[in-house]
């Protein structure tokens, strides 16, 4: 395949994923599986042709780009404010215990399952598979009461958030000696982490706000991000965090910018860079997540989903996830509880991670078959709630 081929290629995938997200939002069909599906048909036409997917190594710094951009995105999402405080408060207790409690639940299940699987690797899996994908759920909610919107875009973005930073707390302490040489460690790099985040933050809209009549100026700023993750990756800090900071700064200006502070700042000036930034990120995630998806489903092996480890971890998993969910949901929120005890889809984050994993820590034999499993029925199970929900709400009205 030359290099023209290869363009189109990758135009047909973009295009064909803005169809597929119209076509999700008039079906309930999630486009994610959609793009799945498209991956595996791409590959069965690479395969017919013979052409070796050379492409797939630049997954990593794709990887890195498109954490930046989800977290990005997620923390634009979280307003602030008194009046969102009971949603804010028990989203992120159900999205803190939910994570928890599922990724120590299937870790338990796989090393029953898979022999001699040590307690870190098995964390390393579940972490992934715990977290809900808010690249899914937030496009997939907009068609529900305020409320519940709010709701879901929270759990699923501080899910993400959590889950992305425990797990790679987990990678950097796994030849810690000890619990309290964990906390320690964890303790000393978050403080150092907030505080550079928060500083760094302060700086980068200082200067970005005395940049607003210049309009190329974004890919600046995710030049500045992505070296700010870098270098926080280099010096061993939780480099998302810098990324969250600045996003909740960014979004919540009003609530981290007064007093003798908001001499130095063009609240006006702000407002502009959180509007064109909000535009810019939503547009590359989505790029991020079509190719990301249609690559997964490329990757995906019938063989693997096959193995009957994985059909029993896959199906200890579901089950897991949507009890642990209904407890949690009862508990902390009330009886109603439809359809949020179902939306919660697995997706890029997973994906993202899972490819992270060190190549020590690795089960081959299980690892692409269970993601592909969680993904597809999460989404389906969403899918389902959803339209099961609306349905309600129109014979409500009706009535």
């Amino acid at each position: 395949m030359d290099t023209y081929h290869l363009i189109i290629v990758i135009c047909l995938i973009v295009i064909t994923s803005f169809i597929f997200n119209v076509l999700s939002n008039k079906t309930n069909i999630p486009s994610v599986l959609m793009l799945i599906t498209l991956g595996m048909v791409v590959k069965y036409f690479f395969d017919l042709s013979g052409f070796q997917q050379a492409f797939m190594p630049t997954l990593e710094l794709l990887g890195v780009v498109g954490l930046i951009m989800i977290v990005l995105e997620a923390a634009l999402d979280l307003k602030l404010s008194p009046e969102r405080w009971p949603v804010i408060w028990k989203s992120t207790l159900v999205a803190f215990l939910t994570l928890n409690i599922t990724t120590f639940g299937f870790a338990g299940m796989m090393m029953f399952v898979v022999q001699g699987l040590e307690f870190t690797v098995a964390l390393l899996y579940s972490l992934p598979l715990a977290i809900i994908s808010s690249a899914i759920v937030i496009p997939s909610v907009h068609k529900m009461t305020r409320t519940r919107r709010e709701f879901m875009i929270y759990e699923s973005t501080l899910s993400d958030i959590f889950g992305i930073m425990a797990f790679y707390i987990l990678l950097e302490n796994t030849n810690a000696n000890g619990f309290w040489e964990i906390v320690g460690n964890v303790s000393l790099n978050l403080s150092l982490t907030v505080l550079i985040s928060f500083i760094g933050s302060f700086i980068l809209l200082y200067i970005f706000q005395k940049l607003v009549v210049i309009k190329t100026k974004f890919f600046l700023f995710l030049s500045l991000l992505i070296l700010l993750y870098a270098e926080g990756k280099i010096f061993h800090l939780s480099s998302l965090l810098i990324i969250l900071v600045f996003g909740l700064v960014l979004r919540n200006q009003f609530l981290f910018i007064r007093g003798k502070l908001s001499k130095y700042f063009d609240h006006q000036a702000i407002g502009v860079l959180f509007d064109s930034f909000k535009m810019i990120t939503e547009e590359t995630s989505f790029l991020v997540r079509s190719f990301f998806f249609v690559v997964f489903g490329m990757a995906i092996s019938i063989g693997d989903v096959l193995n009957w480890q994985v059909l029993l971890l896959s199906f200890a998993f579901l089950v897991i996830l949507y009890l642990i969910r209904f407890v949690i949901f009862r508990t902390v929120v009330g009886k109603d509880i439809f359809p949020e005890v179902f939306i919660a889809p697995r997706g890029l984050i997973s994906i993202l991670l899972f490819f992270d994993i060190p190549e020590e820590f690795k089960v081959h034999e299980i690892e692409s078959g269970i993601l592909g499993i969680a993904i597809l029925v999460t989404s389906l199970v969403m899918g389902w709630a959803l339209a099961q929900w609306r349905n309600r709400m129109q014979v409500g009205t009706e009535e």
